[in-house]
């Protein structure tokens, strides 16, 4: 008797598992969708990161990324608000509601996602912090900056892990920390401190900005891993998963071969996993409360994380970085998409 009744629990349950809708509405995805806007926060203007160009459109691949997100959730990928934050006053945007999601260098790390009330999002970019130095200093190693000034930016992580570094080699040295990006790249540029760290890929941005960038070198060292991902307010597990697959549908479509140029074809006569991400065959939509075309509107507008990330940072960039860690595992890197199914 009592066999029999626990197997008409569990079938019960189970019934009642499967009547349930797979996504109810999340409270901030309403929100995005009546207003028709995603407040997207920014960097100050990182080269190939995030940065307005010389008509105000903002560039990089967080900006791309912010664009993919409103054509995913909203239907069209200029409907962006870009919200430009300093490393001071990124975090309390989110917080405050100010911005909907933080798209630029934000490391991820266990106090702030612990402490500050955000979800982070997959890694979206690999970096490492590194020192930049004029060339006429003649330093070729961070170790021989013992005693010397160095810029760093008010409230990023390059504080924190300069200091280490340092203390570490049993060196000292001296902080000027400044509040903005534009003012710490003019003290470094005006002779105010002899080195500027901050992550790799901002410092060969700001290289780029020098009259003369060969006379600035960066150093070989790596003083920290910086993964850095977009970040999102706890509390609304619905638009936390929209964005989380988001990111992972993009990183898909590289492996798979889809492109911007090829997504409609591929809609129509791609193999079955291919349709299945473009919305040709249904379910991937609806588990995310979305319509089941998302992806296929993500990849039109932007591409695919290598197209995203080969027009803002690769070779053809004005930044020329190589993929590295950034690659495709399947090549050796680190961009690895949970299964889309």
């Amino acid at each position: 008797m009592i066999t029999e009744l626990l197997k008409t629990t569990a079938l019960a349950a189970g019934l009642l598992l499967f009547s349930l809708p797979s996504a109810v509405a999340g409270p901030h995805l309403d929100v995005l969708k009546q207003r028709g806007i995603l407040k997207c926060g920014t960097s100050e203007g990182t080269p190939g990161i995030t940065m307005p160009d010389r008509e105000g459109k903002w560039t990089g691949i967080y900006a791309d990324l912010c664009r993919a997100i409103a054509a995913a959730v909203l239907g069209d990928a200029t409907k962006v608000d870009f919200v430009p934050t300093t490393t001071v006053t990124r975090f309390t945007a989110l917080q405050s509601g100010e911005i909907d999601v933080l798209s630029r260098t934000a490391t991820v790390t266990l106090t702030r996602e612990a402490q500050l009330g955000l979800r982070f999002a997959p890694i979206w970019f690999y970096d490492g912090q590194a020192i930049i130095v004029a060339r006429k200093l003649n330093v070729s190693s961070a170790r021989q900056l013992s005693g010397a000034t160095i810029c760093v930016q008010q409230g990023s992580t390059s504080e924190l892990n300069l200091s280490e570094y340092f203390r570490t080699h049993g060196m000292t040295f001296s902080p000027v920390t400044v509040a903005t990006l534009d003012a710490v790249e003019d003290a470094f540029f005006s002779g105010r401190c002899d080195a500027y760290s901050n992550d790799s890929t901002p410092l060969i941005g700001m290289r780029l900005k020098a009259e003369r960038p060969d006379d600035y070198i960066l150093l070989p060292e790596r003083l920290s891993k910086e993964p850095t991902a977009l970040a999102i307010r706890k509390g609304d597990e619905q638009f936390y998963d929209v964005v989380r697959w988001a990111i992972f549908a993009l990183m898909e479509a590289e492996e798979m071969g889809v492109t911007s140029a090829n997504a409609a074809e591929l809609a129509a006569k791609g193999p079955p996993a291919v349709k299945r991400l473009l919305g040709s065959e249904p379910g991937l939509g609806k588990a995310l409360g979305l319509d089941e075309r998302w992806v296929a509107r993500m990849i039109t507008a932007v591409g695919n994380y290598g197209e995203i990330f080969e027009r803002n940072l690769g070779k053809g960039s004005r930044i020329g970085l190589d993929r590295g860690q950034n690659d495709l595992w399947t090549r050796g890197g680190q961009i690895y998409a949970l299964p889309l199914r």
